[in-house]
């Protein structure tokens, strides 16, 4: 199991940035498949994007890709997802999950992630 804490979110205008982080605890980072998803009221929440255990790897929701990028450090036990050009949709609260034994291959599917942080909200004005 490890622990998820995130943070960064807030407010910006359409067409701005923001960078959310996600530390984790425990030794065993690297060996976790990491996922950011979303949700906005009222709706599912889904995925946003997902990064292989070494980081070689990222894989992304057709809706925010070319705009968001994910990256991770595993010796500092974080993992980042970079937001630009952002737009009102993008509005959502963000979390971030950690699969041990999910693959790769179905970083998507919501139920492969076991632990997730609280969130942290991103609000998007047009």
């Amino acid at each position: 199991q490890v622990q998820l804490v995130e943070s960064g979110g807030g407010l910006v205008q359409a067409g701005g940035s923001l960078r959310l982080s996600c530390g984790a605890s425990g030794r065993t980072f690297s060996r976790y498949l990491m996922g950011w998803f979303r949700q906005a009221p009222g709706k599912e929440r889904e995925f946003v994007g997902a990064i292989s255990r070494s980081g070689s790897s990222t894989y992304y929701a057709d809706s925010v890709k070319g705009r968001f990028t994910i990256s991770r450090d595993n010796v500092k036990n974080t993992v980042d997802l970079q937001m630009n050009s952002l737009k009102p949709e993008d509005t959502a609260v963000y979390y971030c999950a950690a699969s041990y034994s999910g693959s790769y291959g179905r970083a998507a599917l919501l139920t492969q992630y076991g632990d997730w942080g609280q969130g942290t909200q991103v609000t998007v004005s047009s």
